[in-house]
């Protein structure tokens, strides 16, 4: 059998690794979290694969990994969950270009009133004229009614990204920034009590002072100690618009608004917040907990100007489409395939096909539930690998190397046999399917296993078993193959605390359909259900926003709360100098030990010459990252060690200082659980080292950016910092798949965490796919039947015993064979 050959391997944590890999297969690779596997596959056969492929075209620039040789490379293709786009205008439209197949569409079929004589005009039907203006080319086309030149709508003018096309308000993003009014003012408490929570001290007697002169301007009534639920219409008015609000002068017509803040000139909550927003920003510590995202009044979200969202194809805008399932807008394309004849079939059929391909291949990979103008960063870094692997799945190359991160991540359970079929059909044309994974389905369908162990960071780095599942079970040293000979576990006695539950009535956002669920308190719930079923939703749209009164998406008993933590997968950092130990404020207690030896003291060394982002110490060349940025012209740039420090971060004299025979850089490249080891007797510093291997992070090094860490390692880093700033509060927890990237191991351990948790009187809420997490559950609230349109119902709320022995649908099915054929409980046994 052909092989691809990896020998002698010592990059990152890898111990001289050599391993054959069956060419033409498809081959898992797994083991515990920090084990090896993306160094082994991404930094180790991907960068040499690309450095060989350069090398033969007679360019460099690729550093070459530290491995001996890697015999039998081809071109290799890596697919990871950190390729997103983090431009908040990219969609899954744009990133998929289903969204410029629809503007070609548009602009060929685009029905809209001519602006003379106001009759319906067709772009197919109409003479068109291009004129040159300057350097530019101006399209026209006459109005087949009045015979009127007019601006053709252009497929430029369909784009939320051009001046053209987008809405002058939002600037084509259809949100603006706006004034979260619960957040920021608690109406259930008077004025003098604090309900303004962004006013302190001296400030918060000064600005109730100018309300209250305010309010003697306008003949209203003192609302001395009175809660701001109580307050009248105009007082409202008056607190949170200022002294200029609409709803005053309306009301008051005849009452000019006060000239000096003596006499009542009064700001308002919201005009205040938004001018500090303008003035400092809107992420400054006292600003950013007051703001929210909310629809553009003048477009509605929709991102393009007024004429442009008024155009009709098939009686319907393409504003609509955008917001639309995928698989909703498949049946809108074949509707449309199948009403056009002659002329204006000619103009759009490479179009439609465009769509018909790509909207199938999206579809393939179970993700036809997203919409078009879903902001890509909102994906999980698993959508995001199914979008990227659906664009090749009709490829006609063979003999690549394809390398796949957790493809299954954020994936329910019932779809992971589809994208076994997709990787299986990749292998099928002739090419080499790598695929780091843990869920055991996916490796029960590889030709070839190969486990990286037997545990994380320096106690990794070695192939401990290869070969079949039989093979890995056999083998002593392979943790995967004892835990995929092992078969889930119900939990036998769930918790059943007497604290009321937390209602939510009458749940609308987005695709929920009248929900109505009880979310026990005092438990670990999980909420499931399939792709786009409405987990997120129901989870961080309407029970993260608290008690909410009213028709719709009503929420009640999070008063007994002393806070909400909304724990998700979102970026943690956007700039590589934010790493584990300052995120956790460990890197301070650290520098300050450094600075604190004899050794420093005698070089004159304060603690901020141990920093990497203050000049001082560090290499100013790097300005202390180590590396430097290489252009590679038509490759990403590449990052290449330092050429004054090495790599090294500081000068000589700072890396020259010893803590415990270690300098800083040393500190900086061990693990969790190294300088947990190495700082047991350090309380400030090896506390929160504890935590993050209690939350499955000890293999993370401490100097490890946070650019680089997945959504699920982002989630359970916040989580332990939660931990650590929490105190003695009763906190509702809401996690947004936290097990995403975990071992079956890690994952035991996490759940240790969590029921820690909910045993310290705490809440948690985990939106999850996860097994072992759902038969962990004390409670299970499955949403669906499907995703999308198709979703948004409560099919089941109840133990996970009760889910395995009637519940239906998706979720249901999958527990009962992830069980396959274990006990079940007696229904008379299950407590409600």
């Amino acid at each position: 059998m052909e092989t691809l050959s990896i020998i002698g391997a010592r990059e990152g944590n890898l111990r001289d690794v050599t391993l054959r890999i069956p060419k033409n297969r498809l081959v898992v690779f797994t083991g515990v979290s920090g084990s090896g596997k993306s160094t082994l596959l991404v930094d180790v056969l991907f960068n040499e694969c690309q450095r060989l492929y350069l090398e033969a075209l007679s360019l460099q620039g690729i550093r070459k990994p530290a491995v001996e040789r890697v015999k039998g490379a081809s071109p290799a293709i890596a697919i990871l969950q950190n390729d997103a786009n983090k431009n908040p205008r990219s969609t899954v439209g744009t990133l998929t270009d289903v969204y410029t197949a629809l503007r070609m569409v548009y602009e060929k079929l685009g029905v809209y009133p001519c602006p003379r004589c106001g009759k319906t005009i067709c772009a197919a039907d109409c003479l068109e004229e291009t004129e040159r203006v300057g350097d530019d080319f101006h399209v026209y086309i006459h109005c087949s009614a009045c015979g009127e030149r007019v601006d053709k709508i252009t497929r430029t003018d369909f784009s939320f990204n051009t001046r053209e096309g987008a809405c002058p308000a939002c600037e084509g993003l259809g949100r603006v920034l706006a004034v979260d009014r619960a957040a920021a003012v608690n109406e259930g408490k008077s004025l003098e009590d604090g309900a303004v929570a962004f006013w302190a001290a001296k400030y918060k007697g000064y600005q109730i002072g100018v309300f209250r002169a305010a309010c003697r301007h306008f003949g209203l009534p003192d609302p001395a100690n009175v809660p701001v639920a109580a307050f009248g219409e105009l007082q409202k008015a008056l607190l949170y618009e200022g002294a200029e609000a609409d709803a005053l002068a309306r009301a008051l017509p005849h009452t000019e608004p006060p000239k000096k803040v003596a006499d009542g000139r009064f700001e308002g909550v919201v005009p205040q917040l938004m001018r500090r927003a303008a003035e400092h920003g809107a992420d400054g510590r006292n600003v950013r907990p007051y703001l929210v995202q909310a629809p553009c009044p003048e477009c509605g979200g929709e991102r393009l100007c007024a004429r442009s969202r008024a155009v009709t194809v098939a009686d319907t805008r393409l504003p609509e489409l955008s917001g639309a399932t995928l698989r909703g807008l498949s049946t809108w394309v074949s509707d449309l395939d199948a009403q056009l004849d002659g002329t204006r079939r000619t103009l759009v059929e490479d179009y439609l096909l465009d769509l018909s391909t790509k909207l199938a291949r999206i579809a393939a990979v179970g993700l036809d539930y997203l919409t078009l103008d879903r902001a890509t960063v909102t994906l999980s870094g698993g959508e995001l690998q199914r979008l990227r692997l659906s664009a090749i799945l009709d490829s006609e190359l063979t003999g690549v190397v394809y390398i796949l991160d957790e493809p299954t991540a954020g994936l329910h359970p019932r779809d992971t046999a589809g994208l076994v079929d997709i990787l299986r059909r990749l292998r099928d044309l002739g090419n080499s399917v790598l695929v780091i994974e843990h869920d055991p389905d996916v490796m029960r369908a590889a030709d070839h296993l190969v486990d990286l162990g037997p545990g994380a960071g320096a106690c990794g780095g070695c192939v401990v078993a290869e070969g079949s599942l039989a093979d890995l079970a056999a083998a002593p040293d392979s943790t995967t193959g004892r835990f995929l000979a092992r078969k889930p576990a119900l939990k036998r006695a769930v918790r059943t605390p007497d604290d009321p539950p937390i209602r939510i009535r009458n749940a609308t956002r987005f695709n929920l359909r009248h929900l109505d669920v009880d979310i026990p308190a005092g438990r670990l719930v999980t909420v499931t259900g399939p792709s786009g079923s409405g987990k997120s939703t129901l989870v961080f749209e309407v029970l993260a926003h608290g008690n909410a009164a009213g028709p719709e998406n009503a929420v009640a008993g999070c008063e007994r709360f002393d806070r909400i933590a909304s724990v998700g997968q979102s970026p943690l950092a956007r700039m590589k100098r934010s790493n584990v130990a300052t995120y956790i404020d460990t890197y301070g207690p650290i520098r300050s030990a450094f600075a604190g030896t004899d050794a420093a003291r005698a070089c004159g060394l304060a603690a901020k010459a141990f920093s990497f982002n203050t000049p001082g110490g560090r290499c100013e060349t790097c300005e202390g990252m180590g590396t430097v940025a290489n252009n590679l012209l038509f490759f990403l740039d590449t990052e290449v060690p330092c050429p004054a420090c090495h790599g090294q971060r500081f000068h000589d004299d700072v890396l020259s200082v010893r803590l415990d025979g270690r300098s800083i850089v040393d500190v900086l490249a061990l693990s969790v659980g190294e300088a947990a080891a190495a700082f047991a007797d350090r309380p400030k510093i090896v506390r929160p080292l504890r935590l993050l291997q209690d939350v499955g992070l000890g293999y993370l090094q401490l100097g490890q950016s946070l650019t680089t860490l997945s959504g699920g390692e982002a989630q359970r880093l916040k989580l332990a910092k939660e931990l650590l700033t929490a105190g003695r509060t009763r906190t509702l927890y809401l996690l947004d798949e936290p097990t995403s990237g975990l071992h079956p191991q890690d994952v035991e351990h996490f759940l240790a965490l969590l029921d820690r948790l909910v045993d310290g009187g705490n809440t948690v809420v985990v939106v999850e796919h996860n097994q072992q997490v759902v038969c962990a559950s004390d409670w299970v609230v499955d949403l669906g039947p499907e995703g999308g349109e198709a979703g948004g119902r409560v099919m089941f709320a109840g133990t996970p015993a009760a889910l395995a022995a009637h519940g239906e649908g998706a979720t249901a099915d999958c527990l009962r064979k992830a069980l396959d054929g274990q006990e079940r409980v007696n229904p008379a046994r299950i407590r409600p």
